[in-house]
């Protein structure tokens, strides 16, 4: 919703406070120590069920040997499995919370996570090496390769009297701390930075970081302020790579302003930032809180799940796909069979003839006309962004301001007018878009391509594989659309000049669809179609090709509101009639995908066996038939059906159905 609230929590409620330990084990968060009330340190455990809002205060048992951890705060609090890691901060000598005797701490801890909710307690590991040198408000990542397995904790920078950078590394495993050498420039020694993990990547932000004089640091550490640089650490090489300096300017207000105490949390490959606040030389009456919220994209969004079907018609389809998390929308394209004209306005030659195709599933059938069930779907909003780029040089840091100011308003599906380009290197300034994913249907129905009329099937009871025409052909913009669904019925024809360059370039810019003709989907005609997910570091790689037939008048529909009930020897498969029989149905058949050595030499060739033929609109699938299918892994493991229906002009579509294992 991108929208803030506050949620009605009940039980021990913590008090306010600051500079405390955090982390999150599923939908559960521990908050440790920080400053309280009256300048008082905590060292209190409070446990939140979010899923209940549900506060409750923890006791853990103290350690076998030696006392729990004192209160403190500007801890590093870091969570690996089922054990959270505790190091340093800063405490109290002086019991009178008004008299601040400051003592920063270099111990460690380790508390052990009860399942689902609790903890069992707090132990002191026995380290080897050297132990980092006492320091608060510093940063701690766990980091484990995945080719080697040993998960390591780093830590970095940090406050004991003056600014910190140096990097220590524990193996957790061996319990040994290190200094690892590194490589690169490494950042300005800084406190109440943040540190974040995504990928083999420790990205390190803002913080406050010593007034420089004369380009020397002060050995003294008097006189400091906020930055808005931006690094990372190559975790597997240890290198630095600087992406923001701390003396680029920005006066266009494109990148996060200078900040420290803020937050920060990755997203899949996106990072968020929140709030923090600036100042400078002390001046605490002149230090401002900041209330934005920005995210930056690491990387290109991996490529969406192949385009299913959910309704097609003579000259349109209703598509859909996985949703790709933290993603700005998705690019559509199409191409057909039938020759299609370089500029519009050209009309189409006729219906062409009906050929041989290979489905989104990859069996290759005899095609028939093909319709599609009707399924209740949300319904689509087109996302029309206008902004342009703003290239910073030597930057491919892509910050954008989340906001939900501005609303996205639903277009016509279909029109879609869009003017953005997508680049590596750019940095776009536009509103966010935060989605919550809806929760999968058990049973996911996708109208595939129909099987052959029953010549050939009667003596076998299996679909033969035929060889589909791989001839090169050209992709033509849908368009983009913000939600994982869209309605097609046309899409857009690019100038001559344009071909050869988008063939070749699958993510170069977006045209500016304002600027070119569409073209209208003919009756009777297969498209293939792919989809490739775009956030602020460009467009991702396409997903594997899907392909789909618009119906041919006469034909009748596919069945809809498949119905899979098991039971303790057999499954139980229903459907209603389709919505368009045109005409009287005669019968109806229903598949199931099987294993075959067809299949193992080309997993993307599923083959299909006729468990049922007859008037009845449900059918019996017995144990014998489901021991000889075949599971499809190419997203949730899922057992493969088909059904459809027969009139006197013949089979019409198969509504596909994945009954999840």
């Amino acid at each position: 919703t991108n929208q803030w609230f506050l949620p009605a929590v009940r039980g021990d409620i913590p008090p306010g406070c600051a500079a405390h330990g955090f982390v999150c084990d599923g939908t559960r968060i521990l908050v440790f120590g920080g400053m309280v009330e009256y300048g008082r340190y905590s060292n209190d455990l409070y446990e939140l069920q979010a899923s209940r809002w549900l506060w409750k205060k923890v006791k853990p048992q103290a350690p076998s040997t030696g006392s729990p951890p004192c209160p403190r705060l500007g801890h590093s609090f870091s969570l690996y499995g089922n054990k959270c890691y505790l190091f340093g901060g800063l405490a109290n000598e002086s019991e009178d919370s008004n008299n601040n005797v400051p003592r920063y701490l270099n111990d460690f801890y380790e508390l052990e996570l009860q399942h689902g909710s609790g903890v069992v307690g707090w132990s002191i590991p026995v380290t080897k090496g050297i132990l980092p040198s006492p320091r608060e408000s510093h940063t701690a990542i766990v980091y484990c390769r995945k080719d080697l397995g040993s998960p390591k904790m780093y830590i970095f920078g940090g406050m004991c009297g003056c600014r910190l950078n140096d990097l220590w590394e524990l193996d957790i495993e061996t319990m040994t701390w290190s200094r690892p050498e590194t490589k690169g420039t490494v950042p300005l020694p800084r406190s109440l930075h943040t540190a974040n993990v995504i990928g083999n990547k420790m990205y390190v932000f803002g913080g406050w970081v010593p007034q420089s004089a004369g380009g020397e640091i002060s050995a003294h550490d008097g006189e400091w302020k906020c930055t808005g640089s931006f690094s990372y650490l190559n975790l597997d090489t240890t290198e630095w790579i600087g992406l923001i300096s701390d003396c680029q300017e920005d006066k266009s207000n494109l990148l996060p302003g200078p900040r420290a105490g803020h937050c920060a949390v990755a997203v899949g490959t996106r990072l968020y930032i929140w709030s923090g606040r600036d100042g400078y030389r002390k001046a605490w009456n002149n230090q401002v809180c900041c209330k934005d919220l920005w995210y930056l994209d690491t990387e290109k969004p991996p490529a969406p799940s192949q385009v299913q079907l959910i309704r097609a018609t003579t000259n349109s389809f209703q598509v859909k796909w996985d949703e790709v998390p933290t993603v700005e929308g998705y690019l559509l394209q199409l191409h057909a069979d039938s020759p299609v004209p370089s500029v519009a306005g050209i009309p189409g030659t006729g219906v062409p003839e009906t050929s041989v195709l290979s489905s989104q599933g990859g069996s290759s059938l005899h095609q028939s006309p093909q319709s599609l069930p009707s399924v209740p779907y949300p319904e689509m909003k087109v996302d029309h962004p206008s902004q342009t780029n703003n290239v910073i040089p030597n930057n491919n840091v892509n910050w954008k301001p989340d906001t939900s100011r501005n609303a996205i308003h639903p277009q016509n599906v279909g029109e879609i007018i869009v003017q953005v380009s997508l680049s590596s290197n750019s940095l776009l300034k536009v509103e966010g878009k935060e989605k919550v994913a809806s929760p999968e249907n058990k049973i996911t129905q996708e109208t595939m391509k129909n099987h052959a009329d029953a010549t050939g099937f009667k003596e076998s009871n299996a679909l033969s594989l035929l060889p589909v025409c791989t001839s090169n052909r050209q992709w033509y913009d849908v368009g983009i659309f913000k939600n994982n669904s869209a309605v097609v019925s046309q899409f857009y024809l690019l100038p001559e000049e344009t071909l050869s360059i988008s063939n070749k370039m699958e993510s170069a810019d977006v045209p500016d669809y304002r600027l070119l003709k569409k073209q209208d989907l003919f009756p009777g005609t297969v498209y293939r179609f792919r989809v490739a997910a775009i956030n602020g570091c460009g467009v991702g790689p396409f997903s594997k090709v899907s392909e789909f037939k618009t119906c041919i008048p006469g034909f009748p529909g596919a069945p809809s509101t498949v119905k899979i009930t098991k039971s303790v020897d057999c499954i139980h498969l229903s459907w209603e009639p389709p919505a368009s029989p045109s005409g009287n149905i005669l019968e109806y058949s229903a598949y199931l995908a099987i294993r075959s050595t067809q299949l193992q030499e080309n997993p993307s060739q599923l083959v299909f066996m006729r468990i049922y033929c007859g008037l009845k609109t449900s059918c019996i699938v017995t144990a014998a038939q489901l021991s000889n299918a075949h599971v499809d892994y190419t997203s949730r493991p899922a057992i493969v059906f088909r059904i459809s229906a027969k009139n006197e002009r013949g089979y019409g579509p198969a509504t596909q159905v994945r009954w999840l294992q």
